[in-house]
């Protein structure tokens, strides 16, 4: 399968660093015009990716980089709603601030972005709009509400918008990442012992990379996928597919 961009462009928010940066940088690789959005930039971007400060809670900063990216590009194809943050906390004790600031950013981004390109993309009757959900709407953790809770508001709104975008040939689909290991969540410096029970709940049992997402991000983004809208897709490495999936690998080796 050939999947070409090179004439398209790609929004992508949360693309200083981390996972976005990799989605940011893999997307101009296969050919893409590459828009990275962010509250900053710790490093430079690649030649030729245009890099804008944009805080995804805030409609004027949003609408402003929207109109940036048109001026620049004259059409957007595809937006990536990269930008999310993890709060962690018992629900007894959790701050009503940290609270509302995770669903600020992972689900009223999501909002603005996709209202914001949602006209650019009725124009030319095309359009993909990539939403970052998370494991966590699927099973959610404890000491996670608010994370689990407004990644699952992310794939409802992924839905709503499928339907509301169809008649305009725009598809809209959430995805699920598993276990990425960050700064954040530290998971590959664990001890041993730790990392071997996460690892257990894993099909394929390993660590998931940025790559495994961007994979299926560009398959989402191409002509490919036309047919698959309002879809909800598990990128986890097949967690809990069954009850214990280390079984498969007792006695191998």
């Amino acid at each position: 399968m050939l999947i070409d961009f090179h004439t398209r462009v790609v929004v992508v928010s949360g693309a200083g660093r981390g996972i976005g940066r990799v989605i940011a940088e893999r997307f101009q690789r296969e050919g893409a015009s590459v828009v990275a959005l962010d509250l900053n930039f710790p490093d430079a971007m690649p030649n030729g990716m245009l890099a804008l400060e944009c805080d995804v809670t805030d409609e004027a900063s949003v609408a402003s980089s929207i109109a940036e990216v048109v001026d620049a590009h004259g059409r957007i194809d595809v937006l990536v709603n990269n930008a999310g943050i993890n709060v962690e906390g018992a629900v007894e004790t959790l701050d009503l601030a940290r609270w509302r600031a995770c669903f600020d950013v992972n689900v009223t981004g999501v909002f603005l972005l996709s209202k914001a390109v949602i006209p650019h993309m009725k124009e030319v009757r095309a359009g993909r709009i990539l939403n970052a959900a998370s494991f966590a709407a699927i099973i959610p953790s404890v000491n996670a509400a608010a994370y689990g809770a407004s990644k699952a508001a992310v794939v409802q709104l992924t839905r709503v918008l499928a339907s509301e975008l169809g008649p305009w040939g725009i598809t809209v689909n959430a995805y699920a990442p598993g276990m990425i290991p960050t700064v954040m969540n530290g998971f590959a410096s664990m001890p041993d012992e730790q990392q071997d029970r996460l690892l257990d709940t894993l099909s394929v049992r390993r660590w998931e990379e940025p790559d495994d997402v961007a994979d299926l991000l560009c398959f989402l983004a191409s002509d490919s996928a036309g047919y698959i809208t309002g879809a909800l897709i598990d990128v986890s490495g097949g967690k809990f597919a069954t009850q214990m999936p280390q079984r498969a690998y007792e006695g191998l080796g």
